[in-house]
């Protein structure tokens, strides 16, 4: 395991050389502990502190932040390559760069830069607490309260499926400060975990990426600086979209992780499988099933890709995004249900990964924007709606 910070200008210029470090690490140290994380959902911590060593949690941070220094595109590559070993690890460092870290690079003030990056980048998980119980699909229907009171913002109220809750210090959430202004009331801030009033809840007993803990969070007149609103009062619904549309390209990035796992555990278990006097890979019908893998691969794999760099070019990104996460969740389901046919009745087990990566890739069609709404997104794109 190696620092990657100081090489990564140079990788910049050979991403397949960062791509094949993540790959050594999650090889070697995150494969050994898959099963057991999953069986006991929960992550482990030693796992934790190693990406923030290897500069995984702050890969588009600016060196003076404790950064590396990269790119949006190179995030999305670490996120693939862990994915391809783990669902649970893949996501944990997508929120934290493409969510949490990406919000406060466009977002927050010089002070709050200072303050929070480098801790982002060190030694503290982040969270995005968006949903609520009665605010899914519909993001802007929250119901958590922000009043001012002297010097301090007072919030009550709770947040649901919060990913990351249980390991992370720092918290980017969303709440309104006038609900007569509607989506417009809605203001972000940044919350310590130890501010008074502040608690994290119940955790989530989930299907797939079990080891990725999903929490409530609960504010019980919760005492916030006002130097914590991130962006402007009543902006925080600008902020949310924003952060949105380029996290879909991480979760597009963590199902490419996760199909491309399940199709090589199949591509090597049907050459090693033998029936009726032949390994299985040999027969035409499963020779079809593997083209028809790979071709949805590297169609996911271009869909994701091309998200990235445009969001790294500075171009409009949007529509592509909302592609990219809708073809990568669609496709990952699909990949992975062949992997698990692949391997018969030994796919239907725990003995054996493709299990496990039909389990988590199905939470690509639902966190951060549902198929629906990317549907909605790309048909109103195309409209000029």
């Amino acid at each position: 395991m190696s620092d990657l910070r100081p090489a990564l200008t140079t990788m910049a210029d050979d991403e397949n050389a960062f791509r094949a470090a993540i790959r050594e690490f999650a090889e070697g140290e995150i494969k050994p502990l898959v099963n057991k994380m999953d069986e006991e959902a929960k992550m482990d911590p030693g796992l934790i502190k190693k990406f923030f060593e290897m500069g995984l949690m702050g890969i588009e941070s600016p060196e003076q932040f404790g950064g590396a220094g990269g790119t949006f595109t190179m995030a999305c590559l670490a996120v693939e390559e862990l994915g391809r070993v783990d669902g649970s690890t893949s996501v944990l460092v997508d929120v934290q760069n493409t969510l949490v870290t990406n919000a406060f690079l466009k977002w927050s003030n010089d002070a709050q830069k200072k303050k929070y990056l480098p801790r982002l980048a060190a030694q503290e998980v982040g969270a995005y607490a968006l949903s609520e119980s009665g605010s899914g699909s519909d993001a802007f229907a929250l119901r958590l309260k922000a009043e001012e009171k002297g010097d301090k913002w007072i919030l009550n109220g709770h947040k649901l499926w919060i990913t990351n809750a249980n390991e992370a210090g720092i918290f980017l959430v969303f709440a309104n400060t006038d609900f007569s202004k509607g989506y417009k009331g809605i203001t972000g801030f940044i919350v310590d975990k130890n501010f008074p009033g502040f608690k994290v809840g119940k955790k989530e007993d989930k299907l797939g990426i079990r080891a990725s803990s999903t929490c409530e969070l609960m504010f019980e007149n919760c005492e916030v600086p006002k130097e914590n609103v991130i962006g402007e009062v009543g902006k925080g619904y600008k902020i949310a979209i924003e952060t949105l549309n380029e996290g879909r390209i991480g979760i597009g990035a963590q199902m490419l992780g996760i199909a491309q796992g399940a199709y090589e555990a199949a591509l090597g278990y049907v050459k090693q499988r033998e029936q009726f006097g032949k390994a299985i890979a040999q027969f035409q019908g499963v020779q079809f099933q593997l083209a028809e893998m790979r071709c949805l691969l590297e169609s996911t794999r271009l869909h994701v890709y091309n998200a990235a760099r445009l969001k790294d070019s500075g171009k409009d990104f949007v529509q592509d995004a909302a592609i990219a996460k809708l073809v990568a969740s669609r496709n990952a389901e699909r990949i992975c249900s062949l992997a698990v046919d692949l391997f018969g009745g030994n796919g239907f087990t725990k003995e054996y990964p493709v299990e496990k990566f039909f389990r988590d890739c199905k939470i690509g069609q639902i966190y951060e924007g549902t198929s629906n709404m990317q549907l909605q997104t790309i048909a109103k794109t195309e409209l000029g709606a």
